[in-house]
């Protein structure tokens, strides 16, 4: 996949609206492979929403999202799994982790999936992410920053044209905004991705292209 373009879309619950100005929202905006881009917003704003709707999980909008010009509203089941397995890659503001299972199982789920990491890179960033010592906790237990670490891990444990990470580090501090920033980097790079960030006032740390406001 080469562009994700959203036009005139807009969140169902803002029809009617008065809305501000936006850079994403009822105009057209299109996010291409390659560049790394950083959506502001208030909270409310619909950072979140956005980019459930690029991965599928929400459809409560108006207006018309394309992948490669392909509108998103066509797609089948079987085709989203496809997108999800080989093209999109997702870090939900919630984490969306399995709080009875441990860090390592979580990322494994997704990674037995994949094949994509091998177990001593994935111990090798947990080391560096500083929460190699939490490997085996229930994720339930484990405080939201580390959390956050864990589902950082498992986001990137897939192949994936374009990265949705929403507040991904939110509850980090600079030292590890920035090590989950040069890991994200690196495996984007790698891959030759695109990376669509969201944040209302704690960035991770990365060179953007471009920030859109919402």
């Amino acid at each position: 996949m080469q562009t994700i373009t959203l036009q005139n879309t807009l969140p169902l619950v803002f029809v009617g609206e008065n809305i501000p100005a936006s850079c994403v929202w009822q105009c057209s905006c299109i996010f291409s492979r390659g560049e790394t881009v950083l959506v502001e917003a208030a909270s409310g704003g619909g950072k979140s929403s956005m980019c459930a709707y690029i991965y599928g999980a929400r459809t409560d909008y108006r207006g018309t999202i394309l992948f490669d010009g392909l509108d998103i509203s066509k797609l089948s089941m079987s085709d989203w799994l496809e997108q999800r397995r080989t093209h999109l890659a997702y870090l939900p503001q919630d984490l969306s982790l399995f709080p009875e299972l441990s860090a390592w199982d979580n990322i494994q789920l997704k990674n037995r999936l994949t094949n994509h990491f091998t177990y001593s890179r994935i111990e090798q960033m947990l080391e560096m992410l500083g929460i190699a010592d939490r490997r085996d906790y229930p994720a339930g237990r484990m405080s939201i920053g580390q959390q956050q670490r864990v589902a950082i891990i498992r986001a990137i444990c897939q192949p994936f044209d374009f990265l949705l990470i929403d507040e991904p580090v939110s509850h980090l501090d600079s030292h590890n905004n920035r090590i989950a920033a040069e890991l994200i980097a690196e495996e984007a790079t790698r891959q030759g991705a695109g990376i669509i960030s969201t944040s209302v006032g704690n960035p991770l740390l990365l060179d953007y292209s471009r920030t859109l406001h919402l």
